[in-house]
C-alpha cells in the first residue's frame, strides 16, 4: 500500500506529513521515477527530487513500519529549509514544490509537474466611473481561502469559502486605484475568475490570522468540507473564465488532509490520505500509520471550543476521471 511511516527527527512532523502527501500521489511518483539521476555523489546529496526518490524506494522496499527522512532533511537544509523548527505547512509545501521543480532537469517533467499542480486564475480590475478594464492571468500553487469574511464573520462551509474567494470586491476610499482613462483615482471592482484547475488541487484554509497586536491566532471553528467537490455547482458563470470542456473536468474527490493540532507556537501536523490503489483512508502520524474511517477524517472539521484540537489546514483534491 505504500503506507509506511516516517520517523520524527526533531520537529519534522510538518515535513513528514507533506512528504507522505507527495509520495502517496501516484501521479507525482510517476513523474519522480523518470528524473535524471545526478552523476556525482555530492550532486546526488544536494538534489531534492533524487533524495525523495531514494526515500520512496526505501519506504516501498523495506520491511520496517517506518523509515528516517534524515538524508532528505539534510539535503533541504542546504537550501535554507531549517531543521528542528516549527514550519507552516502551506509555506513549506510551496518551498518543497519550487525546489523539486527547479531541480528536475528534463523540461518535459517540469511541464508535467506544473500541469499536475498549477491553478490558473484571471484577475479583473474594472473602473466604476468609465469602461476601463484590465485582465491578467496568473498561476497559483494553492487556493488560499479565507475562513472569515470581511466583517470577521465565520464562513460556514468550504463551498462558502470558495464563493467568497471568487466574489467581486469593491475598492473604494483609500483602496481606490488610478484609472488611466479618467486620469485620477477612482472606485474599482476587483474580481477573480477561475481559468484552469489541475489534476491535483491544493486548498489552503487560512486558519492562522494576524491580530492588530501582532499576535497570530488560530481559527479553530467548525468548517466542513465534502468528499466530492464540483466547481460547476459551487461557482457561478461569472466566476469562471473557461470553455465547456475545461469545466466538465472540474469534478474532484478528496485525496488528503494535512491537519494541525495545538497552538500557533506549539503545534503538530499529521496527514490523512486516501490510498489511490485501495481507496482506504490512512492516518500518517510520523512513524505511526493506521487505517481510519471517513468519520475520523471529519474530526478535522474543527470546533470553536477546542482551540488546541485538530483542524484541517491543507485539503488536497484529486480530479475525477470519467468512468
Amino acid at each position: 500500500t505504500g503506507a509506511i511511516g516516517l520517523y520524527n527527527i526533531g520537529q519534522s512532523c510538518c515535513l513528514n506529513s507533506l512528504l507522505q502527501v507527495f509520495l502517496m500521489n501516484i501521479h507525482f511518483t510517476g513523474i519522480l521515477r523518470r528524473i535524471t539521476v545526478p552523476p556525482h555523489t555530492e550532486q546526488q546529496r544536494r538534489n531534492v527530487p533524487y533524495q525523495m526518490l531514494l526515500l520512496l524506494e526505501e519506504m516501498q522496499c523495506g520491511k520496517q513500519k517506518a523509515v528516517s527522512p534524515r538524508a532528505l532533511a539534510c539535503c533541504l537544509s542546504a537550501y535554507r529549509v531549517r531543521l528542528f523548527v516549527q514550519h507552516d505547512a502551506a509555506q513549506l509545501f510551496l518551498t518543497l514544490w519550487n525546489l523539486i521543480k527547479k531541480q528536475m532537469k528534463k523540461p518535459q517533467l517540469v511541464e508535467e509537474l506544473s500541469d499536475l499542480y498549477t491553478i490558473c486564475v484571471q484577475e479583473h480590475l474594472a473602473c466604476q466611473k468609465c469602461s476601463f478594464e484590465t485582465k491578467r492571468n496568473s498561476s497559483m500553487l494553492t487556493l488560499p481561502l479565507p475562513v472569515l469574511d470581511s466583517s470577521s464573520h465565520m464562513l460556514k462551509t468550504l463551498e462558502d469559502c470558495l464563493q467568497y474567494f471568487f466574489h467581486p470586491e469593491e475598492l473604494t476610499d483609500h483602496n481606490m486605484c488610478f484609472c488611466e482613462e479618467c486620469g485620477r483615482k477612482t472606485p474599482f471592482l476587483q474580481s477573480m475568475k477561475l481559468v484552469h484547475l489541475p489534476q491535483t488541487l491544493t486548498i489552503h484554509l487560512k486558519r492562522f490570522c494576524f491580530e492588530k497586536s501582532g499576535y497570530i491566532r488560530k481559527l479553530s471553528h467548525y468548517l466542513p468540507f465534502p468528499q466530492d467537490l464540483d466547481f460547476n455547482v459551487v461557482l457561478t458563470e461569472n466566476q469562471c473564465q473557461a470553455d465547456e470542456s475545461e469545466k466538465a473536468a472540474w469534478k474532484y474527490e478528496l485525496f488528503a488532509v494535512v491537519a494541525h493540532s495545538g497552538s500557533t507556537s506549539c503545534g503538530h501536523y499529521c496527514a490523512y490520505i486516501r490510498s489511490l490503489t485501495e481507496c482506504k483512508w490512512y492516518c500518517f502520524n510520523d512513524s505511526e500509520v493506521c487505517q481510519v474511517s471517513w468519520d475520523d477524517v471529519k474530526c478535522t472539521y474543527g470546533h470553536s471550543n477546542l482551540h488546541w484540537g485538530e483542524t484541517a489546514y491543507l485539503l488536497i483534491y484529486m480530479k475525477k476521471h470519467p468512468q
